[in-house]
């Protein structure tokens, strides 16, 4: 994640035959958000060697001029390679969460893992909506100061605790990216 110091991180291993929504879905579970606002991949095609912005088509668009592709039609191995292993992915264009996107190794599957999988991170996510990062370090200062006079509204706002540092990748639980395709394509 961007702009965000200590730096929040998640490393998690995907099947190559992932598409980009499948990969955008992992990293919402990863991190724990709610998959509720917009996002969108910017990465070089390597065949155009073009930046290309994948993710959901958008009739009301932000951008007239980007056109976005549908992340659930092109597949990341087609995109990602140790020669092009960057992307930056975005989310909720009102917060505008940034996250640098980098391809750290190409490993074979191994026989019984069940993959998307999380192996490592640090810190907790923001919680969705807080405002971006500037809402964010708002909300952490409320949160760290029991005397403030927001902090009774804004935890039970978190959810009653909010630990900044606290990240166990043995409790990312991944949903599966077709059903909360087809939920998405219905609303």
């Amino acid at each position: 994640m961007k702009d965000i110091e200590p730096i929040i991180w998640r490393r998690i291993q995907v099947p190559e035959t992932y598409s980009f929504w499948d990969l955008h879905v992992a990293i919402q579970d990863s991190m724990g958000w709610l998959d509720s606002h917009l996002h969108g991949f910017h990465i070089v095609n390597p065949s155009t060697e073009k930046e290309e912005h994948i993710g959901i088509p958008d009739d009301e668009g932000f951008d007239d001029d980007i056109e976005v592709l549908p992340g659930w039609e092109f597949k990341i191995a087609d995109y990602f390679s140790e020669k092009n292993s960057h992307a930056e992915y975005d989310y909720d264009f009102g917060d505008y969460w940034q996250h640098e996107i980098l391809l750290e190794k190409i490993l074979p599957g191994e026989a019984g893992v069940r993959y998307p999988l999380c192996i490592d991170g640090q810190r907790a996510c923001p919680p969705e909506d807080c405002g971006g990062t500037d809402g964010y370090e708002d909300f952490l200062n409320i949160i760290m100061d029991p005397s403030h006079e927001e902090y009774e509204e804004t935890l039970t706002w978190a959810g009653d605790e909010f630990d900044p540092e606290e990240f166990n990748p043995k409790k990312v639980h991944f949903d599966n990216p077709q059903s909360r395709l087809k939920i998405m394509l219905k609303g």
